[in-house]
């Protein structure tokens, strides 16, 4: 018979969420084990088997998962030093939020399947660390639950990618946000891939109908409309910092994306909030 763990032997009167860091024994768990709470695990260092009815899963570090009241599973080392961090939330925080924040529904704990996983990058697993640490040396109220959970929530919803691409490439994809790497071009998110440029093109094609310097060209215009919007720079210094000195195929870029030329954009668009004439 499975364990069930309730939120009212965990959590503090005043709590609605309780983390936790454990590092993960080698041996098989006897039993699967159920809960009545939405649990959110990250594995934080080593490998991770995590069992499952149906399957059984090996998580890597950066893995994030996020599990549903009666979703059943149990947790396993893989090798040495296998470290997760996890966290017991509330019910009622998650369905309060669900109901304030209409744009949660169908993603993360409210997605109706139970169980739902993602990935966090070297930086972004240190962030999210991070924001694991300010948690833990908060009073884990209401407030100090929403401060963590929201700004994750809300990157991860916003992430939207082709249903079956693959790990890898989904991975490059996020990671080339950066302008450290899209300022490389097509060859900066190749080479996140460590994969073959031709396997990497026909593999973006099939999943995002797009080339890599099409899809990396996007992520630079969209940088380039914020930078247009929000500050001083020069045009000039905009389309350098996208990696495109060349301006006249900055222009070209520009307007096929967004119908105006940088100029026209920050005109139309840009409002001085600090000074107002």
């Amino acid at each position: 018979m499975n364990q069930i763990l309730r939120h009212a032997d965990i959590l503090r009167a005043d709590a609605q969420v309780h983390l936790t860091r454990a590092t993960l024994a080698a041996q098989r768990p006897r039993a699967l084990h159920n809960h009545d709470f939405f649990e959110l695990f990250w594995v934080q260092n080593g490998k991770v088997r995590h069992h499952l009815p149906e399957a059984t899963q090996t998580l890597s570090e950066g893995a994030v998962v996020f599990l549903s009241p009666g979703q059943t599973h149990a947790l396993q080392g893989r090798g040495e030093h296998a470290l997760v961090v996890s966290l017991c939330i509330h019910p009622a925080l998650i369905k309060a939020l669900g109901e304030r924040h209409s744009l949660l529904q169908g993603h993360l704990f409210w997605a109706g399947s139970g169980l739902v996983q993602h990935h966090r990058d070297i930086r972004e697993l240190a962030a999210l660390n991070h924001a694991a640490v300010l948690l833990e040396r908060s009073r884990c109220d209401t407030i100090a639950a929403e401060a963590f959970l929201l700004p994750l929530c809300a990157e991860l919803t916003g992430e939207t990618y082709p249903r079956g691409a693959p790990d890898w490439l989904i991975r490059a994809c996020r990671a080339a946000q950066d302008p450290a790497v899209f300022q490389s071009g097509a060859a900066g998110l190749v080479a996140l891939t460590g994969k073959a440029h031709p396997h990497v093109s026909r593999s973006m094609r099939k999943f995002f109908g797009l080339t890599p310097s099409d899809y990396i060209n996007r992520i630079r215009m969209a940088h380039a409309a914020r930078a247009l919007t929000t500050d001083a720079d020069p045009v000039s210094q905009i389309a350098a910092d996208c990696g495109i000195p060349n301006m006249s195929h900055f222009h070209k870029l520009f307007r096929a994306t967004y119908g105006d030329t940088p100029l026209q954009y920050r005109q139309k668009l840009q409002r001085q909030v600090v000074q107002p004439s």
